[in-house]
């Protein structure tokens, strides 16, 4: 069952507080986002300090995420089977044990590019159990009213974490270095793995009389057939694929470009994220259903220009101005899709159906900051303007592909 299924609620953000286990759960994936984003900035910061090569930043963002996504159906079988909680607890405890070895080993003069790039792609593997844990627990623990309000928190979350984490990875690496980074990074996934120990499964676990081979392809098969998922699937791979290039951009644009320092990199993902916990609190507010579409697509096209503007940018002003306008934007996509999502799939297929779609989704971005790298090496301005005309195909996908209503969809 979905869990607590009142007759009458007002929706509130007190309200999902009240709902037995949700505390513990927010709590612990905060603490897990913050690690990510701390991640996030640490992992390209390490690479360009140590390698000197935005190449291979470039293709370590792309491992960072790839072999997740690729095993994401298989994820999402785990996730329905052996239960959300317990596999989120595991991967926080793994992927703070690894960047702990990463930092070690680079100590030691012991990491060529090769090891790095592997145990970043057993990061990678890991991470999809915890992400796709969460956006999947939150529907499942709450009644149907208060999908809004937790999709909004969910968001702001995402964007709290986006404006400390960075911050702090910046801060840390400028200050003591990105060995040192990582190894704060791993605490934080620690800490988030012992907040989860003792919280109880929503919902019983699935049975399935078939294999996990053949779930995990059930579940790609169910995304593949149903309009709206498969319309989002294809739509967001082209936003994240035109957006991949921010990640290795900016710190590439702000070091070489604009000779700024580590900490101002962290400072301009901050006020992204902190736009974006702005943004997310009052979308929250307001009803999405039936409006998911236009949000989506609406934000897109927002974020074209900004890219536009990026690339011929030559003061951190603007850059800081872009990075508002750009975190908002994506802040109420976000919610547009998880509203999507959460009302036009079929709840017995949460975990595995989120999780093949949330790859999907996913997907352009890790490929967008693998493509951009090299390009990089040349240009600041042709990886941002190409991504600028793929965000702009994208818009027209998403009007084309998504079903404005709810239909009858494959089951």
């Amino acid at each position: 069952m979905l869990g607590p299924t009142p007759g009458s609620i007002a929706p509130s953000y007190a309200a999902l507080l009240r709902v037995p286990g949700f505390g513990r759960v927010a709590l612990g994936t905060l603490l897990a986002r913050l690690g990510g984003q701390m991640w996030e900035i640490v992992l390209v910061l390490f690479v360009l300090q140590r390698y000197q090569s935005p190449s291979l930043a470039g293709l370590t963002v792309l491992l960072a995420i790839l072999p997740g996504l690729a095993l994401s159906p298989v994820a999402g079988a785990l996730l329905d089977r052996q239960g959300r909680v317990r596999l989120m607890i595991l991967d926080y405890a793994v992927t703070a044990g690894l960047m702990a070895t990463i930092a070690v080993l680079s100590l030691g003069h012991r990491l060529p590019p090769v090891l790095l790039l592997l145990i970043v792609s057993i990061l990678g593997v890991s991470n999809i159990l915890s992400i796709t844990g969460a956006r999947s627990l939150f529907p499942l623990m709450l009644p149907r009213a208060l999908w809004d309000r937790a999709n909004g928190l969910d968001t702001s979350m995402y964007s709290l974490t986006a404006v400390v984490g960075p911050a702090i990875a910046g801060l840390v690496v400028a200050r003591f270095g990105p060995e040192p980074g990582l190894l704060v990074t791993a605490g934080v996934a620690a800490i988030a793995s012992g907040s989860l120990v003792g919280v109880h499964e929503p919902i019983a676990r699935a049975d399935s009389a078939g294999s996990l081979i053949g779930d995990a392809g059930a579940a790609l098969r169910y995304v593949v057939r149903h309009r709206s998922l498969r319309g989002l699937a294809i739509t967001l791979f082209l936003a994240n694929l035109g957006f991949g290039v921010i990640p290795v951009g900016i710190p590439v644009l702000v070091l070489r470009h604009l000779h700024g320092s580590a900490a101002t990199v962290g400072q301009i993902f901050a006020v992204v994220g902190l736009a974006g916990l702005v943004a997310g609190l009052l979308i929250g507010r307001v009803s999405t259903e039936g409006r998911e579409r236009r949000l989506i697509a609406g934000c897109i096209a927002i974020q074209a220009p900004t890219l536009v503007l990026l690339a011929f940018t030559s003061t951190l002003p603007v850059v800081f101005a872009i990075a508002v306008i750009a975190g908002a934007a994506g802040s109420v996509i976000n919610v547009g899709i998880f509203a999507l999502r959460q009302r036009r799939t079929d709840p017995a297929w949460f975990g595995r159906a989120f999780a093949v779609s949330m790859s999907l989704n996913f997907a352009g971005a890790p490929i967008g900051s693998a493509l951009s790298g090299p390009l990089l090496e040349h240009s600041i301005a042709v990886p941002l303007l190409l991504g600028a005309a793929i965000n702009v195909v994208a818009v027209v996908a998403a009007l084309v592909l998504i079903p404005g209503q709810p239909r009858a969809e494959a089951q």
